[in-house]
C-alpha cells in the first residue's frame, strides 16, 4: 500500500497540535488564577488564599512541564515535514517565533522558579510579582503564536516574490483582520478552562468535606467568573463568526453545512453532510436562524460550498460536527453558570450534590470545546496552509516519503502517550493529596534560612563531616 506523505504529515501535525493545545489553554488561565489568589492573600492576609495558591501552583507546575515538552516538537515539524512552507515564510515566522522565546518563554522561566520555590525565601511582594510575571508571560506567548496562526488564516502585510514572502508591513502582518477576535476568543477560552477546572475540583473536595472553608471560597470565586466569562464568550464568538464570514466564507459554509449560496438559510441542529453527493442527509433545522446568526438579518445571504471548486473545499463532516460540539459545550457552560447563580442564595451551591457532580463532569468540557474549536479553525482552512495562497501540498517537504512520515507519526504517538500518562498520574496524585498535602509542612521548612550560600549544605565541603 502506498503511503501518502501529505496525509500522514497532516495527521501528525493535527495530533501534536491537539495534544499540545490543551496544556497552554489551561496554564494561561491557571497562571492568572494563581496570581489572583496571591493578590488576595497579599491584600487581605487571609491564609486561605495562600492555601489555594500553594495547591494550584503544584497543578500548574505539572501541566506547564507537559506543555513545554509537547510544544518543543512543534517547531521541529516545520523543518522536517513542511520545509517549503518554512522557507517561504521564514522572513515572518522566524522573527515571530524567536520573539516568542525571548519575550515570553524567558520571562516565564526567569520567574517560574521564584513562584515554585521562593515563597519563604523572598518577600511576599516579590513572590506576588513573580506570579504576575508568569501569568504575563503566558499571555505574551499566546500573542505571538496566535499572530503567526492568524497570518495563515487571513494573510496581510506580506508580498510573495520568487517563492518567498517578504514583510511589507509588520503591523498588518502581526495584526491581521482576524487576530483581535481570535486572541480574545482564545483568552476567554483559557479563563473558562481554568475556572471550570477549579470549580470542578473544588466541588469534588466540597462533596468529600475536605478543607471546606478554602474550597468553598475557590468554588464561589470560580462560579462568579463563569457567570461573566461564559456569556461573554458567546458574544465574542458571534463577532468572530462575522469576521470569519467576511474573510473565510468557505469555512463558514462548511460550519453550517450549506451547499448553495442562498438567503434565509436555516440553522441545522443535526445533519450528515455528504461531500460526494454535495448534500446533507437527515436534516433537523430551524428556519432562517443561520442567516440571522451569521448576518443579523433573517433574510441574510450565506455562502455555499459550491461557490468554490471541489478541490478547495474542506472536509465538511469534520468541520460541521466540530463546530456543533464547540457551540453545544459553550451553551452548556452558560447553563451551568446561570444554574450556579440560581443556587447561590442560602449557600445551596455547596449543598446540591447534583450541581456539584455536574461541575466535576464539566471540568473536562472546556478542553473538548477548545479541541473542537481548533479543528474547526484548522480543518476549515483546508486545503490552504496560507489561506488562498499556499496549499498543504505546496508547503510539504519535497523529499519526504510516506514511510518517513509514518515512522515519525508512530514515534510521536508513543512518546506523547508516555508523557501524557505520566502527567495524568502526577496530576491525580496532586488532586488526591488536596490542599492538605500541598500545605503540609516539609522537612526543609524547619531548616533555618542560611545567611551564606554554602551554609545550606548539610555535609561539610572539606569532607570532615
Amino acid at each position: 500500500m502506498e503511503l501518502d506523505p501529505l496525509i500522514l504529515s497532516r495527521i501528525q501535525f493535527a495530533f501534536i497540535v491537539c495534544f499540545h493545545a490543551i496544556f497552554p489553554v489551561f496554564t494561561i488561565g491557571l497562571a492568572s488564577t494563581i496570581a489572583g489568589f496571591e493578590t488576595l492573600h497579599f491584600k487581605t492576609g487571609n491564609p486561605i488564599w495562600q492555601k489555594l495558591s500553594k495547591f494550584w501552583i503544584q497543578v500548574f507546575a505539572v501541566v506547564f512541564g507537559i506543555g513545554v515538552v509537547s510544544g518543543i516538537v512543534m517547531s521541529f515539524q516545520f523543518g522536517t515535514n513542511w520545509s517549503n512552507f518554512s522557507y517561504a515564510t521564514a522572513n515572518f515566522l522566524g522573527p515571530v517565533l524567536s520573539y516568542e522565546v525571548i519575550t515570553a518563554f524567558f520571562l516565564e522561566a526567569a520567574f517560574l522558579g521564584v513562584l515554585l520555590f521562593g515563597r519563604d525565601k523572598v518577600p511576599q511582594g516579590v513572590h506576588l510579582f513573580a506570579a504576575i510575571m508568569v501569568a504575563s508571560g503566558t499571555f505574551i506567548s499566546s500573542f505571538w503564536i496566535l499572530s503567526a496562526n492568524s497570518l495563515m488564516q487571513t494573510p496581510e502585510g506580506l508580498e510573495l516574490i520568487n517563492g518567498m514572502y517578504y514583510v511589507t508591513s509588520w503591523s498588518d502582518a502581526l495584526f491581521t483582520p482576524s487576530f483581535g477576535y481570535r486572541f480574545l476568543h482564545m483568552a476567554l477560552a483559557s479563563f473558562l478552562t481554568a475556572a471550570f477546572v477549579v470549580a470542578g475540583v473544588s466541588a469534588w473536595f466540597v462533596i468529600q468535606k475536605r478543607e471546606l472553608e478554602a474550597n468553598k471560597k475557590a468554588l464561589s470565586v470560580a462560579l462568579w467568573f463563569l457567570l461573566v466569562l461564559a456569556p461573554t464568550q458567546v458574544i465574542v464568538g458571534d463577532f468572530h463568526g462575522l469576521n470569519t464570514l467576511e474573510h473565510q466564507p468557505t469555512k463558514v459554509a462548511a460550519m453550517e453545512g450549506n451547499w448553495e449560496k442562498s438567503t434565509g438559510v436555516p440553522l441545522l441542529l443535526f445533519a450528515i453532510p455528504d461531500q460526494e453527493a454535495q448534500t446533507n442527509h437527515f436534516e433537523v433545522k430551524i428556519p432562517k436562524l443561520a442567516s440571522y446568526v451569521l448576518t443579523h438579518d433573517w433574510d441574510g445571504e450565506v455562502p455555499g460550498l459550491k461557490d468554490v471548486p471541489e478541490e478547495e473545499r474542506p472536509n465538511v463532516f469534520i468541520v460541521f460536527w466540530s463546530f456543533r460540539i464547540m457551540v453545544g459545550l459553550g451553551l452548556l457552560m452558560v447553563i451551568f453558570a446561570i444554574w450556579g447563580l440560581v443556587l447561590r442564595p442560602k449557600g445551596r451551591i455547596y449543598k446540591s450534590t447534583t450541581f456539584l457532580n455536574g461541575l466535576r463532569l464539566m471540568s473536562i468540557s472546556p478542553f473538548i470545546a477548545v479541541l473542537a474549536g481548533w479543528v474547526v479553525t484548522e480543518a476549515g482552512r483546508a486545503p490552504w496552509l496560507i489561506y488562498g495562497q499556499m496549499t498543504h501540498a505546496q508547503g510539504l517537504t519535497p523529499s519526504l516519503t510516506g514511510g518517513m512520515a509514518l515512522f515519525t507519526l508512530i514515534g510521536y504517538i508513543v512518546v506523547y502517550t508516555l508523557v501524557f500518562s505520566s502527567g495524568i498520574y502526577y496530576l491525580l496524585k496532586v488532586f488526591r493529596g488536596g490542599l492538605e498535602k500541598a500545605n503540609a509542612p516539609h522537612e526543609m521548612d524547619e531548616i533555618e534560612r542560611p545567611s551564606r550560600p554554602f551554609s545550606a549544605a548539610h555535609v561539610a565541603i572539606d569532607g570532615d563531616a
